[in-house]
């Protein structure tokens, strides 16, 4: 059973994996034995990211590479296959998110947001199935978001990307299946992340902070998830152990998409 869960020799490719919920997929995946090939969009990050790495005890390649770029793309790519060997396993992580009113965001701004999230991930997955094709088999992870399923103010834009990334997910699974190749989603819920960090912060008079009270609220789990628990879900989808689910968005999400949160008091 436990080689179901083994990646072994397996080259996985983590977009934006320099830090955050990228870099945890990876350190899990790393540890079940992969070889890590992670990107970031500016040369600055991607040496941050290869000090992390190192830092933990992995030995993982870093690119610079700008996944809206499809030529940029395809360079990083051919150069994977031809250093470190035909893409196993990619996971479209790198994103971006801009919280705005919709009446007062810009098209442009709209635009870049589906760009990052939407366009890259059909970029980056277009330019690796031609070798999982040929190889034989292929592991691609989209990351979703419950704004994949639900609506909430300002994100107009993400959750129009991240609702595309869920067909986008099926639509692959639905085309290259026949090729051995699974495409999967993870959708978190609200994580306990750097970039998170002052919606939990306590308030001056030591109250929690109101959107911290809510997302506990709405959370079974009563919590913000860790980062760490994405690497268990992320390595099943990435292993054999899945090879008999495709088209699937697994929510990691403490339950929140069950549930319709507390009665007030």
């Amino acid at each position: 059973m436990d080689s179901l869960f083994r990646l072994d020799g397996k080259v996985a490719l983590i977009t934006g994996a320099s830090h955050g919920i990228g870099f945890e997929i990876a350190k899990g995946f790393a540890a079940a034995g992969a070889k890590i090939v992670f990107n970031d969009y500016n040369e600055e990050n991607m040496n941050k990211g290869l000090a992390s790495y190192k830092e933990v005890g992995i030995d993982a390649k870093g690119y610079v590479c700008d996944v809206t770029d499809e030529k940029a793309v395809n360079e990083m790519v051919a150069d994977i296959e031809k250093t470190v060997g035909v893409i196993d396993i990619l996971v479209n992580n790198a994103g971006i998110i801009k919280r705005i009113p919709m009446i007062e965001m810009s098209a442009e701004e709209f635009r870049q947001v589906i760009d990052v999230d939407l366009n890259a991930p059909f970029i980056v997955s277009k330019a690796v199935i031609p070798s999982m094709i040929k190889k034989g088999h292929g592991k691609i992870i989209n990351i979703c978001s419950m704004m994949s399923e639900l609506g909430r103010e300002t994100v107009s834009a993400y959750a129009s990307a991240k609702g595309g990334l869920k067909m986008l997910t099926r639509n692959i699974c639905s085309e290259y299946g026949e090729y051995n190749i699974q495409c999967n989603a993870i959708g978190p819920g609200y994580i306990a992340t750097s970039q998170t960090a002052p919606l939990r912060e306590k308030q001056p008079d030591g109250s929690r902070h109101p959107f911290d009270s809510f997302i506990c609220a709405k959370t079974p789990a009563g919590r913000w998830l860790d980062p760490e628990e994405l690497a268990g879900p992320a390595v099943f989808l990435a292993s054999d152990a899945s090879n008999a689910v495709n088209g699937h968005i697994l929510y990691v999400d403490g339950g929140i998409l069950a549930y319709i949160g507390k009665q007030p008091k």
